[in-house]
């Protein structure tokens, strides 16, 4: 009975990736790509790692059990970081976004952001992490 859940389930995560790279190739500019790139990746991934694992906890072996759980939840916890990072450093780089009509309220921060690391001669990101710390303090 669990070899044919993690049957399912593992498809539900093939699903998952191959509505991702669909998005990777239909979307429209880096920012949509890399959402529905991370978005689907993880949770595919995360599928398929569960699926592994009731096929573990199916034929008794414990050890296969938990490296599944171990990787999902390491999968859950870095791609979306490693996304959010990225993403980040593009839009302080100034890669455009492709919907024009969006509202983009980080625009004059991102702005700010781009004339000190301009004015410094420091990298953007290091600015930004500056300007966030200051604005704690405040």
């Amino acid at each position: 009975m669990l070899e044919r859940i993690g049957y399912i389930v593992i498809g539900i995560g093939v699903a998952f990736e191959i509505l991702g790279c669909i998005g990777l190739i239909r979307l429209s500019d880096v920012y949509d790509r890399a959402v529905a790139a991370t978005k689907c990746v993880t949770m595919g991934t995360c599928m398929m790692l569960c699926g592994v694992a009731l096929f573990g906890a199916a034929s008794g072996n414990w050890s296969m059990l938990v490296k599944a759980v171990i990787c999902a939840l390491f999968v859950l916890l870095t791609s979306p970081v490693a996304a959010h990072a990225v993403l980040r450093g593009a839009y302080l780089s100034g890669v455009p976004m492709a919907h024009t009509g969006a509202e983009d309220g980080f625009a004059q921060r991102a702005g700010e952001l781009r004339r000190q690391h301009q004015a410094n001669g420091q990298p953007a990101e290091s600015a930004g992490q500056e300007q966030e710390a200051s604005h704690e303090e405040a």
